[in-house]
């Protein structure tokens, strides 16, 4: 270890001391700082001193290389210190020079800027891989004779060529995992973009929303610096020019749009947040109007609070998100920039708590942290969003050669998944190897592109009575990203058939080989505890909020919270020890004497806190059934605030009335409904709920102010012709009860949000048994099969707009400038009046029309 310091301290002072060599880091004091900083990691990471910093020891290292890998060490999250080694950084060091030499705009990139967002080997929370050095021999002749635009342009439509849209879970997929599945979500979609822009030299950052206030949900996109000036771009999602994609509207209603920022970065952005190793800068005025809002914190008495946590919220989900947050001044004084929409500003410091709403009309906003723990009370409130924006559109001739790009990109891709293993082929698999063949095909099917790696294991595992409940226990992602070697390596070494032993699949941390932490040494979990808490010292340097391997943490003896959590239950599942992650809170637990048992490290809970039971029961005025998330959320408090408790797949919550059992101790219900306009009307109640005492609450869902009113007229005795050929009006499609009608481009996140709406309220809709009607515009029509679409109302029926007729009739009557901002969703009472319409990116529209169906019935004579 003392050489290895030694070693970087010479090569330090050489380089400082003379120009024979470029430097990478060409500001002498900003050098200084990194190698400080740099120096500081070295000392953290001494116990990895080898595998990471022995790459320093290379007699041919130039200047430039050193610099860049101090760089990048002095500011790497943990999981990168824990998960990785030397020579894996040195290879994207050498990757990134040689794009910045390749490509004529190398070297117009200020220092800085390459610097963040062309070196950094990381977007976000992406599990890392070789994919730079990947996408760079892919594309580099394909880009290299064209402007840094238009190149940025094309490494779009050749992301869109590899990947598209497709909601997954949390855990974040490697870049070249992606292209093995061929979809992702847009997290994913956006960090395999950014890293293919890098990969050729092209500064880029994603940028996100974390949660949109007109709708529930959030999105993330891509920011290209291009000849001074940094550009949107809707990742694989490709346009015909730059700063247009579909999100374009609502970003414009956005409260906050930002982006993390790799190591110590002086940019022009404002920060909401600066630490010692990354910035998260605000780039909402990229986007939407803004507004400065300013907060001041004081106490019951009044006085001002200095150093109060200070929270700035968003309605999201049935929840107040967190999209911002500070601490106050001396004078108790706070302020973030945001839009033009209410916020919930939380304020907590000690055991004291308070809360504000915060309107564009309000200049100062105080909050008085008089609240306390286990005061028993009910409020309301009414959120109000920013105002829908025009947003202007791209020349039809351009528009119209980007869509017939988008045809043939799409062929492509769609070709390559058609290389995927069948059923045909499972069968054949299953009957060789005497297995299940629906089991078979399930887990095939599930693998997408890596169903050779799904085959291999089931190969290699078929004689082992666990097979596929050891595949059950895995995520979806983890079937299509995770190598048979991988997966064998924990059956090989596990003869239990409890999956809380022998899975691999922990919280979202990404799999990897199976690693013994000297098992037998440990017969009770306590002996695993004892070892934790004595071994791992706990840090807040994981910012990306990357998951740390069980391995890393063992190897590193640092980590977050919560990596130290998914470390204590391999540890113990590798001793034949159930334990897991308990979904709810996310605590770590153990089974033990017949019950599990929380795992403690801090003595913030007990072994077995005391509990309760809550019942919820579903108000009889509610016109819809709420669901969780969608509707309403519980939370508990902990620390000055509520934390929402994650029961969306408890199975018990799927309908009421159910029980729950929690901890005693101080809760939060919340329900909203969300308008048309997308403003909340929000219904709060908190109570205690006492060790022993089972408690009632009812989940009721608050009313919207506003009647039904008609916002146009549609012909109902339009003839349309119908995906199988047969014509009928109208009236006759919606069976004389009503008419969802939708405008569609199937290429597009947001068309594929709405169809996902649709199939999760698939029986209110046959048992109301109107019409259901996708109508896709001429110039969208792509080559598809309807019945790929599961879950749909039995009643669907499909349509091509010829020259968009119908189309222009509807926005005729509702009297709007539609820029190609779909979906388009109405619907149409028997007589054609339309009582409701919702444009571009929502979630949650087959409620909403579920709702206005139910009101119109109750209006309806």
């Amino acid at each position: 270890m003392k050489h290895t310091i030694l070693i970087l301290a010479a090569a330090f002072l050489l380089a400082s001391c003379g120009d024979s060599e470029q430097h990478f880091l060409n500001d002498s004091a900003y050098r200084s700082q990194v190698h400080k900083q740099f120096q500081k990691r070295v000392a953290e990471a001494s116990n990895r001193n080898d595998a990471l910093f022995s790459v320093f020891d290379k007699d041919n290292l130039s200047t430039e290389q050193r610099e860049a890998l101090e760089f990048l060490y002095a500011y790497m999250p943990l999981s990168d210190l824990a998960d990785h080694d030397g020579e894996f950084f040195l290879q994207h060091v050498d990757a990134a020079f040689a794009a910045r030499d390749y490509f004529a705009w190398g070297r117009t990139i200020p220092d800085e800027i390459f610097r963040h967002f062309v070196l950094v080997y990381r977007v976000n929370n992406e599990d890392l891989d070789t994919a730079r050095m990947v996408f760079f021999a892919e594309l580099k002749d394909r880009v290299k004779n064209l402007s840094m635009y238009d190149a940025a342009l094309e490494v779009n439509h050749w992301c869109h060529e590899k990947v598209t849209y497709r909601g997954t879970d949390s855990r974040t997929s490697a870049p070249l995992a992606l292209v093995r599945t061929s979809w992702g979500r847009c997290g994913e979609e956006s960090a395999f973009a950014a890293a293919a822009l890098r990969a050729v030299g092209i500064p880029a950052r994603q940028c996100y929303t974390p949660r949109w206030v007109h709708t529930d949900d959030n999105h993330a996109w891509v920011e290209v610096w291009i000849d001074g000036k940094w550009h949107y771009l809707g990742a694989c999602e490709p346009e015909a020019e730059l700063d247009a994609a579909w999100f374009t509207g609502p970003a414009k209603r956005a409260m906050m749009v930002h982006t993390n920022v790799f190591g110590a970065y002086n940019g022009p952005e404002e920060k909401n947040l600066q630490t010692p190793l990354y910035s998260k800068i605000n780039l909402l005025a990229n986007y939407a109007d803004t507004r400065t809002v300013k907060v001041q914190v004081v106490d019951a008495e009044g006085k001002p609070v200095e150093n109060a946590r200070v929270q700035f919220k968003v309605y999201n989900y049935a929840e107040f998100y967190t999209i911002a947050e500070s601490r106050s001044g001396k004078q108790g004084i706070a302020s973030i920039i945001s839009g033009n929409g209410d916020l919930l500003v939380w304020a907590s410091k000690d055991n004291a708590y308070g809360y504000a709403q915060s309107t564009p009309q309000d200049q100062l906003v105080i909050v008085k942290m008089a609240r306390q723990q286990g005061e028993s009370y009910a409020e309301d409130w009414v959120v109000s969003v920013p105002p829908e924006q025009a947003i202007p559109a791209i020349a039809p001739d351009k528009a119209a050669a980007n869509a017939a790009r988008l045809v043939r990109e799409d062929s492509i891709r769609n070709a390559y998944m058609q290389t995927f293993t069948s059923e045909a082929d499972a069968k054949k698999l299953a009957q060789a190897n005497k297995l299940d063949s629906k089991e078979v095909w399930k887990y095939l099917n599930l693998a997408q592109g890596n169903w050779q790696e799904i085959s291999r294991f089931i190969e290699q595992n078929k004689g082992d009575k666990r097979l596929f409940s050891f595949l059950a226990s895995l995520s979806a992602k983890d079937v299509r990203d995770t190598r048979a070697a991988v997966l064998s390596s924990y059956l090989e070494h596990s003869a239990s058939n409890d999956a809380n032993v022998f899975s691999p699949r922990i919280e979202r941390e990404l799999i990897v080989p199976y690693t013994d932490f000297g098992g037998a040494k440990y017969d009770n979990a306590r002996a695993v505890i004892d070892f934790v808490k004595n071994n791992i010292t706990i840090s807040e340097d994981n910012y990306y909020n990357c998951r740390i391997s069980p391995r890393g943490v063992y190897e590193l003896r640092i980590a977050d919270k919560q990596s130290r959590n998914i470390l204590f239950t391999a540890m113990c599942r590798s001793a034949g020890i159930p334990a897991r992650i308990e979904q709810a809170t996310a605590r770590p637990q153990y089974f033990e004497d017949g019950k599990w048992q929380n795992a403690v490290f801090e003595e913030e809970i007990a072994a077995q806190a005391p509990k309760t039971k809550i019942t919820l029961q579903n108000a009889p005025s509610n016109i819809v059934k709420p669901g969780y998330y969608s509707h309403y959320t519980l939370a508990y408090y902990k620390d000055g605030d509520f934390q929402t408790l994650d029961y969306e797949n408890n199975a018990a919550a799927k309908n009421f009335p159910y029980t729950l059992d929690v901890d005693a101790g101080y809760y939060r219900l919340m329900a909203g409904s969300r308008a048309n306009d997308g403003s909340v009307t929000v219904h709060t109640e908190y109570f205690e709920l006492k060790a022993g005492e089972p408690q009632t609450q009812v989940v009721k869902m608050p009313e919207v102010e506003g009647k039904l009113f008609v916002k146009g007229i549609v012909d109902m005795n339009t003839i349309v012709v119908r995906r199988d050929g047969t014509k009928a009006t109208l009236k006759e499609i919606s069976g004389g009860k009503g008419l969802i009608l939708c405008f569609v481009d199937l290429g597009k996140e947001p068309s594929k949000h709405i169809l996902q709406d649709l199939s999760a309220v698939q029986r209110d809709f046959e048992a109301w048994g109107g019409g259901v009607l996708f109508m896709i515009p001429s110039d969208k029509d792509v080559p598809f099969d309807p019945s790929a679409f599961k879950g749909l109302p039995q009643q669907t029926a499909w349509s091509v707009d010829a020259e968009r007729t119908l189309l222009r009739a509807a926005t005729d009557a509702l009297q709007t400038d539609f820029q190609d901002n779909f979906p388009l969703a109405i619907y149409l009472s028997r007589n054609g009046g339309i009582l409701h319409s919702t444009e571009g990116y929502r979630i949650g529209t087959g409620e909403a029309v579920l709702k206005v169906i139910r009101q119109e019935r109750t209006c309806t004579p």
